[in-house]
């Protein structure tokens, strides 16, 4: 809901592409700059703990930018600020956050596990924005971020009611976090299978998040003036969104550990989800629009899926927080280099063309990892 709000502010306060893709970037960048440090502390303290300072730290920024907008004090710095705020929360708690399920879940089990949680993660992408429209239409902004302030709340508490094993204690004498960060990277660089996951991570989140970032921008300028407000045009598109996102992560789970070749379905759908954004950038029709993006949310959501358990299947649970950290950095850092990148090519082209060249560009790069025989440690899997 927040996200939903945000992006429409960023557009009232700014009318620019490349301050939404900034805004993404901001968020983001504390993970860039912290969560392998992250990853570290969440193989050494209370993974639960953490958390629960992560929600914290999140819900100090959403009211914040409540208090600023219900009293018209914002400006674009406000929001750019208390994004780079909410993003530090998330760099510490992120990997203790996806650490956890190993924990929680029996091995075998942890390819459903892992897409169910992506299932109730994403239905946020359905009811955020239904909620988002009802409450800012009638509430008005600062409600969003107020409402979603309270919501990190009821996750401290689920928290309490949870009993997670701590990490198992380090015989002898603590090593230094730098360490055990640099023990962490070397095990990524001697496995080819993590390595090669990594690289597809990266450029599949830099050129296809952006189709994201940009929605408030089709939404108002591509949609809206033929079918309804930006404001109804931006839900039926998240929405959409969040409906292919759940149905990806239902399909994955479905399957679970019978899911056979995950590395070459990987490839597949990756090849695919650039074929999409390609259709999506040409696309001016609402009903074609609210179809590709409803599958572009299968693919991402399908994509994240089998990568991260492929991961969490490999990696021995002593170094889980380091190497999912990694992970993440691949993940969340990606998708706002990619924003901030195409945010500034849409402002002198257009959005719907920085997609059309982004999903040719993840195609080809696809089709030519294949080619080229470097995803070989994929097909086995």
């Amino acid at each position: 809901m927040q996200k939903f709000a945000q992006s429409l502010l960023v557009l009232d306060l700014t009318g620019s592409n490349f301050y939404l893709g900034l805004d993404d970037f901001l968020s983001q960048l504390p993970i860039l700059l912290f969560i392998l440090i992250g990853g570290v502390v969440a193989d050494r303290y209370d993974r639960r703990r953490l958390l629960t300072g992560s929600q914290l730290i999140q819900a100090f920024s959403a009211f914040a930018l409540a208090a600023l907008v219900f009293w018209d004090q914002i400006t674009i710095w406000h929001v750019l600020a208390l994004s780079f705020i909410s993003g530090l929360g998330q760099a510490f708690g992120g990997p203790a956050y996806q650490s956890l399920l190993p924990s929680l879940v029996p091995r075998r089990d942890l390819p459903n596990a892992i897409a169910l949680n992506s299932t109730q993660f994403n239905l946020s992408r359905i009811l955020g924005p239904m909620g988002g429209t009802a409450v800012l239409l009638s509430l008005g902004t600062a409600a969003c971020f107020f409402l979603n302030g309270l919501s990190f709340f009821l996750v401290v508490v689920a928290l309490m009611l949870i009993k997670v094993p701590l990490p198992v204690p380090h015989e002898g004498p603590r090593r230094r976090i730098m360490t055990d960060l640099r023990h962490g990277l070397s095990y990524v660089r001697s496995q080819r299978l993590i390595m090669t996951l990594i690289a597809l991570v990266v450029v599949s989140m830099f050129l296809a998040m952006p189709i994201v970032t940009f929605l408030p921008t089709v939404a108002r300028t591509v949609l809206a003036p033929t079918a309804g407000t930006a404001e109804t045009q931006l839900f039926l598109l998240m929405a959409c969104q969040g409906f292919g996102a759940v149905t990806g992560a239902l399909l994955i789970g479905t399957a679970g550990g019978r899911f056979q070749h995950r590395g070459r379905m990987l490839l597949i759908v990756q090849f695919l989800m650039g074929l999409i954004i390609v259709a999506f950038g040409f696309s001016t029709t609402p009903i074609v629009s609210y179809a590709l993006v409803f599958l572009g949310g299968i693919a991402f959501m399908a994509l994240f899926s089998m990568s991260f358990s492929i991961v969490q299947l490999v990696v021995p649970d002593e170094l889980r927080g380091r190497v999912v950290s990694i992970y993440m950095v691949a993940l969340r850092g990606g998708g706002p280099l990619g924003a901030l990148v195409s945010g500034y090519f849409a402002d002198i082209y257009s959005a719907p063309t920085v997609m059309i060249v982004n999903g040719a560009l993840l195609s080809l790069i696809t089709l030519g990892v294949v080619l080229s025989g470097k995803a070989s440690s994929l097909k086995t899997i």
